[in-house]
């Protein structure tokens, strides 16, 4: 009998791996994350420069590691790069038995390039190469922004023998692309006579942002007192629903992608698919429910990335069963409703400004934490 809750089981059951949005030394030091490997089934782990802020400011579980740099003259950002290597490092040994029982397919730990180069290819290049020879693990995966600049980059790393999770997918096109530079990389990995079946990667296709901003123009439109009770509901019906509309589509292109010549060839050799990974999924508007993104989506072949509030909640009340190929067509019909005269709602312009938007909300915390971090050396360095 397995131990880990059943929703969760039933969730793996269907081809749907789930990982954690989350991660801090206290979580591995204490055990805590061994026992949601037991209980709740991860089976990986996402970090983001927000992440690290929330885990190392005001942490005194660092104040050791970062003596240490100080005694070492080490800079501001070998002392960050420190801290965040330890961690990922010690996640990856966690997470091992998870990757060598899956053969490669998950067991992966997730770290970000800088969020500041995100518009620099070659920076990109370097820096993604530099992290995974400094961090030192088969099951470490370097996360790349999937803006234009970044694409070549997920190319010229995954064509280098590196795992690649590309993150701050919103569009379908974006994704679509994004599985085409996955697959320009295998087939130079695979030109230079490497195995590529070793290599793993998964697109991060965000959801709830996108809701919220889509809900926002809806809500605006709604406070026009003239509209007509059919435009009305008209809108009212598009609230909540975009995005897994969205990523429904997604899944389909998929599904077209998996099934060309192109990839055909490289699965002959033992690639792994590049897994659409369900990403920003705590629902951040409390009429929803909390697991609407991962109820809806459930599928074989994608992962669902959950904050921990949202993984026990699933644990709790996730309804399973494998959705993200029902109603395919009323996603298709949702997205198309937004270009009805009555909503004009270019959602184009929104991937577009999410994108932008999604970058700042690393940039920015990524910058308060290196100033906490320089106040903390500043402190320490005095005792």
């Amino acid at each position: 009998m397995t131990t880990v809750a059943k929703p969760i089981y039933d969730i793996e059951q269907l081809g749907q791996s789930i990982w954690m949005d989350n991660l801090a030394r206290d979580l591995i030091q204490s055990g805590e994350l061994q026992r949601m490997i037991e209980t709740r089934g991860l089976l990986g782990i996402t970090s983001n420069p927000a992440i690290f802020e929330k885990a190392i400011v005001g942490n005194k579980i660092y104040d050791a590691a970062i003596e240490a740099g100080i005694r070492a003259n080490q800079s501001l950002m070998e002392i960050y790069e420190s801290l965040i290597f330890e961690d990922i490092r010690n996640a990856c040994d966690v997470f091992m038995p998870v990757y060598e029982k899956s053969n490669g397919l998950d067991g992966y730990i997730s770290i970000e390039v800088p969020p500041t180069i995100a518009r620099n290819t070659e920076d990109t290049i370097s820096e993604a190469k530099r992290y995974f020879a400094a961090i030192g693990r088969p099951n470490v995966m370097i996360k790349i922004p999937g803006t234009p600049e970044g694409l070549p980059a997920v190319t010229e790393v995954i064509a280098a023998g590196i795992n690649v999770n590309v993150t701050l997918l919103f569009s379908v096109q974006s994704y679509v692309d994004t599985a085409w530079a996955y697959i320009a990389g295998l087939e130079k990995l695979s030109e230079a006579g490497r195995d590529v079946s070793k290599i793993a990667s998964v697109a991060s296709f965000f959801l709830s942002r996108i809701d919220s901003n889509v809900d926002g123009q809806l809500d605006s439109l709604l406070k026009n007192s003239d509209l007509s009770e059919a435009t009305r509901s008209k809108l009212e019906n598009l609230k909540g629903k975009i995005a897994i509309a969205n990523a429904k589509i997604a899944y389909q292109e998929y599904k077209k992608i998996i099934a060309s010549d192109r990839w055909q060839a490289l699965a002959a050799k033992g690639a792994k698919v590049q897994r659409l990974l369900w990403a920003s999924t705590g629902t951040k508007n409390p009429n929803y429910s909390d697991v609407m993104y991962v109820d809806e989506l459930v599928g074989a072949d994608t992962v669902n990335t959950l904050p921990p509030q949202t993984i026990e909640a699933c644990a709790d009340h996730c309804d399973v069963a494998p959705r993200v190929e029902s109603n395919i067509e009323d996603a298709y019909a949702m997205v198309a409703a937004l270009k009805d005269p009555d909503v004009n709602i270019n959602l184009d312009r929104v991937m577009d400004e999410l994108l932008a938007d999604g970058i700042e909300k690393f940039v920015q915390p990524f910058e308060t934490l290196m100033q906490s971090l320089q106040d903390k050396v500043n402190q320490l360095a005095t005792v």
